[in-house]
């Protein structure tokens, strides 16, 4: 908010309460009172500046080109040197930033460093300590009123977390289990200007943003202090446009360089289930097919097989499992209680957002005692019929003292026309490329999947 005192006519009004990272021709200035109604308009603006060349060492080397100051090369010890040129930052052909050093005459002879510490004249005009935004204000009578400053800056940025913490002994079962998680929102303000007293909303969603530079985006600065920030009023969340707006319900005070962290989900005696996944073929491969329809090469999807069987949990989003809310898309991490109390951290992930009633997957790791093998075991091709016919086993072995089920992946990407001809179980079409095998794995034993596909073309 914006207080304005205008006369009748032109005026000028001026403000430095803005971060140096804003985008000018994003700011709105308006009466609060005016709203969308342009008929009634409090004032209108002539013209709008942002003066952004905050005073620096660098900024008034550039002003004094050409002229000779004095250098201090240790107290009491001055040298008068020429700035023949100032030091500069230009784009590379790479489209990165590289500096162009200073050229500094001393003595009859030139250097391509400082000599010193420069010193300016103490009566150097137009100097700038802050950015400043500045407008020609026409007001049709003389008025107090408050004005509504908005515009869009770099240097804010938001993210979520989330902390789960099973119990003890949950590792060696299978399913369900319960767990507390916890999510904060962790606000980062490195813009250049301090917020005293800020009413903070945080949209969640993909909003969607023009990169005007090759390698644009915020601008990262140093951390100086982390606040934890708790409170009695309840973070809430509305739909707001296509998007989730979050609301703090409080002011806070947000300092440049400050990372403020707040807590908005507190969710103890979460559901969460544990399953594990073999994808021998390393993921999904869509492959553009070639020779009519169908890859032919042999060792499509054989050779260097994956061994590794992922971890994932996997949470519902619901109010019957104490959630309910969208969830912002973050990190996901995941502890567990050893049989001392201690809490372990077992591994994280990232999720998207998550939307109500939806489920939260994220795999926390592989598994060390249980590994997976795949080979092919026959492979057929009869060019005149149109068929192609592959057989593959998958094994998998399990060294923990309990029995585990794995999810067994298959991707049968060789082809769009494709039939199981054989299985040794039942499997699940996941999608129109995918099927899943149902494995019931012993303790300290192995199990075995065994299939056969026909493609046609």
């Amino acid at each position: 908010m914006l207080s304005l005192d205008l006369h009748e006519g032109v005026n000028s009004v001026e403000t430095n309460q803005v971060t140096n990272q804003l985008e000018p021709d994003s700011v709105i200035l308006r009466s609060l009172g005016q709203g969308f109604n342009a008929s009634k308009p409090g004032f209108r603006i002539l013209e709008q500046n942002y003066e952004a060349a905050v005073v620096t060492q660098d900024f008034l080397l550039q002003k004094y080109e050409g002229k000779t100051i004095e250098f201090e090369i240790s107290p009491g010890n001055n040298v008068e040197g020429k700035i023949i040129r100032a030091p500069s930052m230009h784009q590379n052909q790479y489209g990165g930033f590289e500096q162009t050093p200073a050229l500094i005459e001393v003595k009859g002879q030139m250097q391509f460093q400082l000599p010193g510490m420069p010193l300016f004249p103490a009566t150097t005009d137009g100097l700038l300590l802050k950015p400043t935004l500045r407008w020609q204000i026409d007001s049709p009578k003389p008025q107090k009123l408050d004005a509504e400053l908005a515009y869009i800056t770099n240097g804010l940025n938001w993210e979520a977390t989330y902390n789960v913490v099973a119990q003890a002994g949950g590792a060696a079962v299978q399913g369900g289990e319960n767990a507390s998680l916890v999510g904060w929102v962790t606000i980062r303000n490195n813009s250049g200007a301090d917020f005293p007293n800020a009413a903070i909303k945080l949209m969640a969603g993909d909003v969607a943003r023009i990169e005007p530079r090759p390698y644009g985006g915020p601008v990262a600065g140093a951390m100086n202090e982390t606040v934890m920030v708790t409170g009695p009023n309840p973070v809430t969340q509305k739909a707001f446009d296509d998007f989730h707006l979050y609301d703090l319900h409080r002011t806070v005070a947000l300092a440049d360089g400050e990372t403020k962290q707040v807590q908005f989900i507190d969710a103890p005696g979460v559901d969460v289930e544990r399953s594990y996944i073999y994808d021998g073929a390393g993921g999904d491969d869509q492959s553009s097919y070639i020779n009519g329809g169908v890859n032919m090469d042999q060792n499509f999807h054989v050779g260097d097989p994956n061994q590794k069987v992922a971890i994932v949990e996997e949470i519902g989003n619901t109010e019957a499992n104490h959630l309910g809310i969208p969830l912002p898309a973050g990190r996901l991490r995941f502890y567990r209680r050893d049989s001392d109390g201690q809490v372990e951290f077992v591994g994280e992930s990232v999720i998207n957002h998550t939307p109500v009633a939806d489920t939260v997957r994220v795999t926390t790791g592989s598994a060390f005692d249980v590994k997976g093998a795949r080979r092919q075991t026959d492979y057929a091709i009869d060019s005149q019929r149109r068929i192609i016919q592959e057989s593959f086993e998958i094994k998998v072995t399990n060294q923990k003292d309990e029995a585990v089920t794995v999810k067994v992946l298959e991707h049968l990407y060789r082809g769009n026309n494709w039939e199981i001809v054989e299985k040794s179980g039942d499997y699940n079409k996941l999608d129109s490329h995918t099927i899943e095998f149902p494995l019931k794995v012993p303790a300290k034993g192995s199990a075995t999947v065994n299939y056969r596909v026909k493609y046609t073309w």
